[in-house]
This record gives C-alpha cells, structure tokens and sequence, in this order.
C-alpha cells in the first residue's frame, strides 16, 4: 500500500510513520507548520524520523491558522502543568482539551493530506490518533475517521481513506508497539513547548512519559 503520513514527530505519528513503511510504501510524510509553539521542534523531530526510514519530507507552513490558536498553542502562556492523575479524569481531561483546542485542525490537515495522496497515487493518508486522547478529543475518534473517509469517497473521487494504526491503543500500548518496530524513539518531540528538552509538564509530556514509565514496568 502507498501513503502519506501526516507526521508531526510526536509519538502516534512516530509510531504510524513505523507500522506505514511496514506495510507498503510511504510516498510522503507531512508536517505542518501552523505557528504552534511547538513548531521547529515538531519539524527537527519529524525530519530525523524521515530521514531513518528514508522517507521523503516536506513542511507546509499554514501562517493563517496562527490567528486561531489558543494562547497555549501559540506561545505557551496559559499552557496548562495538571497532575497526572486528571489526565484520566473526564471533566479535568475535557477543560485540558478545550485549552488546547485547535477549530478543525485534524480534518484540515487530512484534506490536504488526502490531496497530496491522491496526487502521487496513494491509496491512504496516515494519521496519528489515539484512544485516550479520544475521549477529550473528538478528530481524534473512530466515529471522526470514518466521518473523513466518507467525505474522501468524494473528494478524492474514493481513491483516497484515513488510516491510523493507532486510533484504538491507549499511549503505553503505542509505546509497546514503537518498541517492537524498533522506533528510535530519541527523535520523538512529544511535547506542546519548545524548550531543549520537552518541558515535562505539559499534558501531551505527561501522557507521554507516563506510557514511558508504564510500558517499561511491564519488562
């Protein structure tokens, strides 16, 4: 199967990019440059990531949606620091959300991927969602993919659908599975700053540390 594997160098997509080159051919990986804070990091990791799997790269710079970011996408003022322990609480876990929350930004980032797809004779686009972030997140959910890819019948003339191999896993299972396709997890940026280092702090470094520490508990 031929893809394109929409990459911001975060875990699913690390992850999605892996189980892609597995099972076929991985034409393009994509990654956006929309004015998150976040942005040259996404861009460094998702490069190295290509550049391992000898997949060619490409950044899409999208300065208008800059202008709907929330304060914490934009700049990291506001950026939430919860316990751990409200990641799994349902309305603790929804405010979080709401504080990242981007209007449209996965179905945007599909359609244009889907484009790309179908242009270079691809049959999917690869994106990177996950169950628990599904529940907080509705474009991350099974019922959104099968929203997109009914959308795809006809937009793309039914050439083009959505997979993502990891819509269904929770973070520590993706992590078990990176390790098992021997994912350089090193290049992963998994974090909503820009520091040096992720910060941590943020709930996507706290989802993605705890799976971190889960997975290897298991071992």
């Amino acid at each position: 199967m031929k893809s394109v594997v929409l990459l911001s160098g975060g875990l699913d997509s690390a992850v999605c990019l892996a189980c892609a080159v597995e099972d076929g051919e991985v034409v393009l990986s994509l990654t956006f440059d929309y004015g998150q804070a976040a942005a040259k990091k996404e861009i460094e990791a998702a490069s190295k990531l290509s550049r391992h799997y000898g997949v060619p790269h490409q950044v899409l710079h999208l300065p208008f949606l800059r202008e709907l970011l929330p304060p914490a996408m934009a700049s990291g003022e506001g950026m939430p620091e919860p316990e751990t322990r409200e990641l799994d609480d349902k309305v603790s876990a929804d405010k979080l959300a709401r504080s990242v929350w981007v209007p449209n930004r996965n179905a945007l980032f599909l359609s244009i991927g889907a484009a790309f797809a179908e242009s270079l004779g691809a049959e999917a686009v690869v994106a990177g969602f996950n169950a628990e972030e599904a529940q907080s997140f509705p474009d991350n959910s099974p019922p959104f993919v099968d929203a997109m890819n009914e959308v795809l019948r006809y937009s793309t003339r039914g050439k083009v659908r959505v997979i993502s191999y990891t819509q269904r896993l929770d973070k520590k299972a993706i992590v078990r599975l990176g390790k098992r396709l021997g994912l350089p997890f090193p290049f992963i940026w998994s974090c909503y700053r820009a520091g040096e280092e992720m910060c941590g702090r943020c709930p996507s470094c706290l989802r993605y540390f705890r799976a971190l520490r889960e997975a290897e508990e298991e071992w």
